[in-house]
């Protein structure tokens, strides 16, 4: 009996221990200890334009799901990271804008997830902004379960935008708010 008990206690500590492990992230983006908590807000004005010595980058998350998906697990939450750093997070059908300062930027979208191999989904691009102008991306969650196709089918995507896909992204998604988790 006493086997048992210890291989118990192992089994415990060692699940304790496994999530803590690290998904190895892009330079583009934060560190992967940070999560996000977001809501978003339906029926907001668009973001206003950048100051005049900045630009703003503007992100629409636009996910493409299972129709029949429910659930959690059905609700998309990416992160976004420039330059090395999380600058928020996105939720669902929503957008995010932030302003930055004029020159080269590296973007990163990174599938927040508990699900190790959803974790590691990510979508990068590389940038450089003029003062006073707004750059649109779309970021797309694919979701596609066993049934379409020959196995599941799970990627993120990053994409820029015109300036019209990019103001009519917004006009049709909630303004997501997010604060890292503590």
């Amino acid at each position: 009996m006493r086997t048992k008990w210890w291989g118990l206690m192992l089994t415990v500590a060692l699940a304790n221990v496994l999530p803590v492990w690290a998904t190895v992230l892009p330079d583009a983006c934060g560190a992967d200890s940070v999560r996000f908590k977001v809501s978003n807000q339906k029926g907001q004005l668009a973001p206003g334009g950048p100051a005049a010595d900045k630009a703003q980058i503007v992100i629409v998350e636009n996910p493409e799901l299972d129709p029949q998906c429910a659930g959690p697990t059905c609700h998309v939450t990416v992160r976004i990271g420039m330059d090395g750093s999380w600058v928020g997070a996105s939720h669902d059908k929503s957008h995010l804008a932030f302003s930055v300062a004029p020159g080269e930027h590296h973007l990163c979208a990174n599938w927040q997830s508990a699900i190790g191999s959803l974790n590691k989904l990510v979508g990068m691009a590389s940038f450089t902004v003029e003062p006073g102008k707004v750059y649109y991306y779309e970021v797309k969650p694919v979701m596609r379960p066993v049934g379409e196709h020959e196995q599941d089918e799970y990627r993120l995507e990053l994409r820029s935008l015109g300036e019209d896909e990019g103001k009519y992204g917004v006009k049709v998604s909630a303004l997501s708010t997010s604060i890292p988790k503590r």
